[in-house]
């Protein structure tokens, strides 16, 4: 089997960390797979058997002119190259494949009410409308697609939903996995030491309690409710250093996308808790489980998720969690502590609660690391090549 992989959207986060996992697996098993993507973006995809990368300059116009991209070169890139099959990895759908087609679903912002709310509520009118607009082209895209995937069953019967009929839209769950070797770096040349920055922003505080979120700052992560949740947990520790370590920085170009953090940053000084919170910025993914190890709890406030990735890593690190109170955090992480995704006193009261409480920590930590062994990315690849070959064995209407 030849299978054509569309990834023009993927330019950071969640996007490279697919390729990076589930390439190597199609190579391991002998499939033929070409790549279509951004140039800027393909450093360290591919170099492996049986895999081809096609790096083409970005589109001009911004996601408009990647949509006519892909709409008008991906078919005819199926045909030169052979392939039996398209996968579709940026939510978007090619609307005539030659071949059978899966789509790659992971954004659940186009049908969350929160992230509407939360984007008119700030003023960032254009955000409002242009996610309105390409949540209209997810929908179309389910129905031009063979077959949908999700990476949740959460989200793939909320897709179902959304989109349209059993009968029009063929919707799976596929999960995501976890690779120890490819994460972990089996201490070898996948892995990197923190930068000596990082290490001394982490060594300032001796013995302070450190939670942790991994991500590039945008609004669904909702880390205006953790930044409020900081003084109250402060107050809960009773004297204990207390640190809240950011991947990412309160600075609009520090950030991916159009995403305003000056309110997040103004937050810091009007709470004062500019000791408190951590701006360490982008983390390589390489370098991502020594940060994870140097924490005590990893939290997540976020109003909008498909499967949440940095959840996983946590527990595979052993790491005890608090996380906001969504379906796919309790399907994913299904021992951690909840609290509701907009209550900053929530949220300290399970931190304090994970911190006061050296058995429950443990517990919580031990309960992570097995739920982290459910997750595959060999199963992931098994599954989808199952999907693949139906499709491309079932006569296409």
């Amino acid at each position: 089997m030849r299978i054509l992989i569309e990834s023009l959207a993927a330019s950071a986060g969640s996007g490279l960390t697919y390729l990076k996992n589930v390439l190597p697996k199609l190579s391991a098993r002998g499939v033929a797979v070409t790549v279509l993507m951004r140039g800027d973006f393909a450093e360290g995809i591919g170099g492996f058997p049986n895999v081809d990368v096609i790096a083409v300059p970005d589109a001009a116009g911004g996601a408009p002119g990647r949509f006519l991209q892909t709409q008008r070169a991906v078919p005819e890139l199926a045909r030169r190259v052979g392939a039996d099959l398209l996968i579709s990895a940026g939510n978007v759908a090619v609307r005539r494949s030659p071949v059978p087609q899966i789509l790659l679903c992971g954004n659940a912002l186009y049908m969350s009410a929160d992230f509407y709310r939360d984007v008119r509520r700030r003023g960032h009118n254009a955000l409002w409308l242009d996610t309105k607009l390409k949540g209209e082209m997810v929908r179309r895209s389910v129905g031009w697609a063979d077959c949908t995937v999700a990476p949740s069953q959460w989200f793939a019967g909320e897709l179902q939903r959304w989109a349209g009929s059993p009968r029009r839209c063929d919707v799976r769950a596929v999960h995501h996995g976890f690779d120890p070797a490819v994460f972990f770096g089996d201490g070898g040349a996948g892995s990197k030491p923190l930068s000596a920055i990082v290490r001394k922003q982490l060594e300032e505080a001796p013995g302070a309690l450190r939670l942790l979120m991994v991500s590039h700052y945008n609004y669904y992560r909702n880390v205006e409710t953790l930044l409020r949740a900081v003084p109250l947990i402060r107050q809960r520790l009773e004297g204990r250093p207390l640190r809240l370590l950011l991947t990412c920085k309160l600075r609009d170009d520090a950030n991916p996308g159009s995403y305003r953090s000056a309110e997040a940053a103004a937050l810091v000084e009007q709470l004062g808790i500019r000791d408190e919170v951590v701006e360490l910025g982008a983390v390589p993914y390489e370098s991502l489980h020594h940060l994870y190890q140097a924490s005590n709890i990893y939290v997540t406030a976020a109003y909008a998720e498909t499967f949440a990735h940095p959840l996983l890593e946590g527990m595979a690190c052993g790491l005890p969690v608090v996380a906001s109170d969504l379906p796919v955090h309790r399907e994913v992480c299904p021992h951690a502590r909840i609290f509701g995704r907009f209550s900053p006193e929530g949220m300290a009261d399970r931190v304090a609660e994970v911190a006061s409480f050296l058995d429950l920590a443990q517990e919580l930590s031990a309960a992570g690391l097995r739920r982290a062994q459910d997750f595959s990315w060999t199963r992931h690849v098994d599954e989808l090549l199952a999907i693949a070959t139906e499709l491309v064995n079932k006569p296409r209407s």
